[in-house]
């Protein structure tokens, strides 16, 4: 630690943490930053190690051009995010989208952070408000917040916070996959970052065969909430794949199974009536995920029902899915807008529990939140990116642009940005919000 400035805590070393820890760092802040586990484990993670990616593997698109998280992803990586830099250097292939070997991530992240001069890692659980001596704090728990720290906040601001809950997707082990059934290929062929257009295994179904996976999704036993979590509505974004099957019979048709774009090369006579995909997970490409089946079906009933896809009558589960609940602030109500609590002002909140949804968002706020508190800590003035960034629109969104009212986890895309020329329409639309995105970037990183 340096003996001009108070060191920063940074509370919770997930993406949001470890980004913001990174940030404060780099421009010279001490940081001691407190991660319970394994001290106290939670009900997501499995090891100990920084920046444990739970959910997916995916930071999904990586186009910076046409998509607004790969936009975002552009502009963190042009602010020195240790997270993309991480990502960029264990990516496996995944057609147009970034992901990567979760555990080689998150062993860099851990090593980056652990290594830094300027940081001080406390394996703890900071139970209740930070002691006041404490006069800088990012909180970056995620949306497992320990229940004491959550009453905490909860107390301090006179808000109920709002929870929802999130689903893990199963991974099977490549070798069990029947590939004289489901075969490569990316959707439309479209590589990726270290990709080749033929990134995700596919599982065919016909009609019958889905239709009878559908009604055993329906039947199958599920978790049993307790009664205090039974009113917790679900994320939309991030839907249990029954829940997907109970709101009608080709729901998931339009959704995560849709078959466009793919070619079955088994049976190339006809198009295949629904589709399952899976991911690869590790570097090394023995794992595979399950895309977009969150579940929170019973492991028993998973393992079931997931053999019926077609190839995956024989696999074996390296991990299979399951339920945890998610908390989050009112943000737009309770937070100013350099991310600061309105009524403690020493807090400072990042990542998924301020409201946004998503790995790459979550990093993002936690990487903007240690901009803020190393220039307040360096007597600078706070300079927020222009609301016409992709950083600018998830923080304008989070800190009053959106409802307090009906506030809701929200993923980043162009609906956040203010409107470009009504005149420029389809993809060039696209093109004219990331083309605006990164010269107002450029100008505020430069100013």
């Amino acid at each position: 630690m340096t003996d001009t400035l108070r060191p920063v805590h940074v509370i919770g070393g997930g993406l949001a943490g470890s980004e913001a820890a990174w940030q404060l760092a780099s421009r010279g802040v001490p940081v001691v930053l407190h991660e319970m586990r394994p001290v106290r484990k939670t009900e997501a993670h499995s090891t100990e190690k920084l920046a444990e990616l739970v959910c997916s593997n995916s930071f999904r698109s990586d186009d910076a051009e046409y998509n607004a998280v790969g936009l975002l992803h552009e502009e963190m990586r042009r602010c020195g995010s240790l997270i993309l830099r991480c990502a960029d250097a264990h990516k496996v292939p995944a057609g147009g989208a970034l992901a990567m070997d979760r555990d080689g991530f998150a062993d860099a992240v851990t090593e980056a952070v652990s290594s830094h001069p300027l940081i001080a890692i406390q394996r703890e659980e900071v139970a209740g408000l930070p002691p006041e001596e404490w006069d800088s704090v990012i909180v970056a728990t995620g949306p497992l917040t320990s229940p004491a720290l959550a009453e905490a906040v909860r107390s301090q601001t006179g808000e109920e916070s709002l929870a929802f809950f999130d689903a893990i997707a199963p991974i099977v082990y490549l070798e069990s996959i029947d590939l004289s059934k489901a075969w490569f290929q990316s959707r439309y062929d479209k590589p990726g970052p270290g990709g080749t257009g033929k990134d995700y295994i596919n599982c065919a179904f016909e009609k019958d065969e889905y239709r009878a996976f559908i009604a055993a999704l329906i039947e199958g036993e599920k978790i049993d909430f307790k009664e205090w979590e039974k009113s917790t509505p679900y994320f939309e974004g991030c839907l249990p794949i029954e829940v997907m099957a109970e709101r009608g019979v080709d729901t998931l048709r339009y959704g995560p199974m849709k078959p466009v774009g793919l070619t079955n090369p088994h049976k190339p006579e006809r198009r295949p009536y629904a589709v399952v995909q899976l991911r690869q997970d590790n570097a090394l490409g023995t794992l595979y995920n399950l895309v977009g089946f969150q579940t929170k079906l019973r492991h028993a009933e998973q393992a079931r029902i997931f053999r019926m896809i077609p190839g995956l009558e024989n696999a074996e589960f390296a991990r299979l899915g399951g339920m945890h609940r998610n908390t989050f602030l009112n943000s737009p109500r309770i937070l100013d807008g350099a991310l600061r609590l309105k009524s403690l002002p020493r807090l400072r909140f990042a990542g998924q529990v301020t409201g946004c949804e998503g790995y790459v968002e979550s990093a993002a706020v936690g990487l903007l939140a240690g901009r803020f508190a190393a220039a307040e800590r360096l007597g600078q003035e706070i300079s927020t990116p222009p609301v016409t960034t992709a950083l600018g629109a998830i923080l304008g969104h989070i800190t009053g642009g959106a409802e307090a009212e009906t506030y809701q986890p929200m993923n980043v895309n162009f609906g956040l940005f203010p409107p470009v020329d009504d005149k420029i329409r389809g993809r060039d639309r696209k093109l004219a919000y990331t083309r605006r995105a990164l010269a107002d970037l450029d100008g505020w990183l430069n100013g």
